[in-house]
């Protein structure tokens, strides 16, 4: 994805587009929806990617507890794993020190094709994506959306009928290895703001599209 396409739908207040990890903080201001810190591709990582794609099965779904480290043996031993493990260890790290949340429900997603492939928002808090092979999380700017043609307003329409994509000059996708932070409905005072996102479709030669995804969990 060009840095073009990439800047494509930022031009509003609820995307926000950062230079320094800190400034992830920045998903907490009250109108952004999605907060994006672009980080270089790791050759190491698409290279074990590449290598270890057809033994990761299905993913990983697990909880983790603060402090509590992603074992190395759930994912294939193949040379380049540590490099994988070290940054699902950082985005971990950085998301528990963002949120303060008690815990994590993680996901590794081994996609061969698109999760969620029309444009909807979560009913959740505060979600981290990252993706490190296949295109990243496209989103749909606010100012570019009929927010009432979202799910039943569609009227099983595709998003490209329903009248749901104002212009499509107002969609933008995550580069791979960015970190992204995307709001949903559940955050507090932000029903009905979520950001509107999809997955994207693989194109081409892309097989498959593997990320993390990190959502908060707390103790009662």
């Amino acid at each position: 994805m060009s840095q073009a396409i990439f800047q494509q739908g930022a031009g509003t207040d609820e995307i926000l587009c950062v230079d320094q990890l800190a400034d992830l903080v920045g998903i907490f201001d009250t109108d952004v929806q999605l907060c994006i810190l672009q980080r270089p591709q790791q050759r190491e990582i698409m290279d074990y990617l590449d290598a270890a794609e057809n033994d990761l099965g299905n993913g990983i779904r697990q909880s983790f507890n603060r402090g509590t480290l992603f074992p190395a043996g759930l994912l294939p031993d193949m040379p380049g794993r540590k490099f994988l493990l070290d940054d699902i260890h950082f985005l971990m790290e950085i998301y528990f020190d963002l949120t303060g949340c008690d815990g994590i429900a993680l996901r590794l997603m081994v996609l061969d094709r698109a999760m969620c492939p029309r444009f909807h928002t979560d009913l959740t808090g505060i979600r981290l994506l990252c993706t490190w092979n296949g295109p990243g999380t496209q989103w749909l700017s606010n100012d570019y959306a009929d927010r009432s043609k979202l799910g039943e307003g569609s009227r099983g329409l595709a998003d490209l009928k329903s009248g749901l994509i104002r212009d499509p000059r107002g969609i933008g996708e995550v580069p791979a290895f960015a970190i992204a932070l995307l709001k949903g409905d559940a955050w507090v005072n932000n029903a009905g703001k979520g950001i509107i996102h999809r997955s994207p479709a693989l194109v081409g030669t892309q097989k498959m599209r593997i990320a993390l995804s990190l959502d908060a969990l707390w103790n009662d």
